[in-house]
């Protein structure tokens, strides 16, 4: 079985960067693609990035070209890498295992507070 443990989510001013972590034990051969997700308060949840292997990878427009996804699989580790970051990137966000065969896995979530 998956497990998903997300670290780094912190308070960041406006324009500044973060790296969310994900850490993924267990199982993970049935893994066919990971995802980062966020819910912000009063929002609907809303998936930022899917990544297929190391090279296919979408990203939602909100994000296009400020964040970016790095899954390292010999390291089991997921990765967001997020720049110029704005209030509107507040939420808590989540990675995710799209699992072969079975229902999604998901992390326990990280706080990211955009602040001045």
């Amino acid at each position: 079985q998956v497990q998903l443990v997300e670290s780094g989510g912190d308070l960041v001013q406006p324009g500044g960067s973060l790296l969310l972590s994900c850490a993924v034990s267990g199982s993970n051969f049935n893994i066919r693609a990971m995802a980062w997700s966020r819910r912000a308060s009063g929002k609907e949840h809303e998936v930022i990035t899917e990544i297929v292997g190391r090279n296919s990878v979408t990203y939602g427009d909100a994000v296009k070209g400020r964040f970016t996804v790095y899954w390292e699989t010999n390291l089991n580790m997921l990765y967001l890498q997020m720049n110029q970051l704005d209030v509107e990137d507040t939420g808590i966000y989540y990675c995710k295992a799209l699992m072969r065969g079975g229902p999604d896995v998901w992390g326990q979530g990280t706080q990211v507070t955009v602040s001045s």
